[in-house]
């Protein structure tokens, strides 16, 4: 019997969780550790930071779900992981011994890097989180009662900005339909070199449509931003050229801001020597194992990915959910290889494929592969989009409490909207 051990229960946890149980022998045990009781589908929080969502709408506990498929979950976080001894530190004193560990836990929110980032005491809201999201949801509220400016983005470091133009757009949406949109000077701030960079070097004609959409909503922006700090209603912004020196300085004030903050690692993991990089991401090879640690994998955005290009500001690659699929479905492959005796032989794909809501809109995009140059280059706008997240979020809830382990993106994002073929090319 082995004991197969996955830290965190998010968006590539829960896949994982299901997957590696349909994979592994009857006999091997699975468990899942996690810092809460419960799930959220992070990418519907913009919904929730504008009131369209509520937190029981995409959150759940998830103990009876998983013990219902003979799982075991124990939900307090990890407070270090101990490779050489084969076992995981709980921050209540137990310890969880394992024959494989499987990472999934998603990333640390480093909004201490910038002075005055972030609702932990800080000046800016976030969406990163089911938690944050409901504060800002309740700062909005007030916002809209006596509204201003806003700035919105992503800082310096940042490696998931779909979420930033998600927001400003869906802010910009709720804004018109109360009828005071024109009370609301907005400025998108990010440290990408140009408006649809993305993180990933553009996809498409990404940077010419996201331009023309801001445009078209009266979003201001700076890029190649790097924040220095925030004050209350206030931030600093130093824009770079395109060598990376210091253009201008930009003082921006604010009545509301979102800002998306740079990752790094949990602490359980961080600093581990051959387990993770100087961020405290988790270093794989292609099989999505550890090279020094080789009963350690990791599925997710806590994996360690280089940038797709150097960027005047630092700019990270993002981690999108059809990559994190093909992480999981990789990883539970490689793991039932290894207990037959077998070496690991499954890559994931490592395409993007995204949705993202405009609020009344939204805009799609696959990039296959993620790192180019690509066989595919795919980016389109459209209502359909925005009806097709509504549903996908519905989807993908569903499929967590069932509890199967079948490739949500492969049959929904790439079949149900018909845009298969683009896989096939790639």
């Amino acid at each position: 019997m082995a004991h197969i051990v996955i830290m965190g229960a998010g968006l590539g946890g829960m896949p994982m969780a299901y997957e590696i149980r349909e994979q592994a022998r009857a006999e091997d045990k699975v468990t899942v550790i996690n810092d809460s009781e419960n799930f959220q589908f992070t990418p519907s929080n913009p919904w929730v930071a504008v009131g369209w969502r509520k937190r029981d709408d995409i959150a759940f506990p998830i103990k009876s779900y998983l013990e219902r498929k003979n799982i075991n979950f124990i939900p307090v976080a990890a407070k270090r992981v101990h490779p050489e001894e084969n076992r995981v530190e709980l921050a209540d004193g137990q310890s969880v011994a394992y024959d494989f560990l499987v990472v999934a836990t998603g990333p640390k929110l480093a909004f201490d890097e910038v002075a005055g980032l972030g609702p932990h005491g800080g000046h800016t809201q976030s969406i990163c989180h089911v938690d944050h999201a409901v504060k800002a949801s309740a700062v909005w509220d007030e916002f809209v009662k006596d509204p201003g400016q806003i700035v919105v983005g992503a800082v310096q470091g940042a490696s998931c900005y779909g979420p930033a133009y998600e927001f400003a757009m869906i802010m910009d949406t709720d804004l018109r339909r109360r009828k005071i949109r024109d009370r609301v000077p907005m400025t998108f701030v990010t440290a990408e070199p140009y408006i649809g960079h993305l993180g990933l070097g553009g996809v498409g004609d990404s940077k010419g449509m996201m331009e023309s959409t801001m445009r078209s909503r009266h979003i201001k922006w700076i890029c190649n931003a790097k924040v220095s700090k925030v004050e209350a209603g206030k931030m600093f912004v130093t824009e770079h050229d395109e060598t990376g020196a210091p253009k201008k300085e930009h003082e921006l004030a604010f009545k509301y801001s979102m800002m998306l903050p740079a990752f790094k690692g949990i602490d359980a993991v961080f600093g581990i020597e051959g387990l993770t990089n100087p961020r405290g991401f988790i270093l794989i090879d292609p099989y999505q194992r550890n090279p020094k640690f080789k009963n350690i994998y990791s599925v997710g955005v806590c994996v360690a990915i280089p940038p797709v290009e150097a960027t005047p500001v630092p700019t990270g690659t993002p981690k999108t959910g059809y990559m994190i699929e093909s992480m999981v479905t990789a990883t539970a492959h490689n793991i039932r290889a290894v207990l037959d005796g077998n070496e690991p032989d499954q890559k994931a794909t490592w395409n993007a494929v995204c949705l993202a809501d405009f609020g009344d809109s939204g805009a799609a995009f696959a990039a296959l592969p993620q790192i180019p140059p690509r066989n595919v280059n795919w980016f389109k706008e459209g209502k359909w989009v925005h009806l097709a997240k509504i549903a996908f979020e519905k989807y993908f809830i569903r499929k967590m409490k069932k509890g199967t382990s079948e490739p949500l993106y492969e049959k929904y994002v790439l079949n149900v909207l018909g845009i298969k073929k683009l896989k096939d090319k790639a």
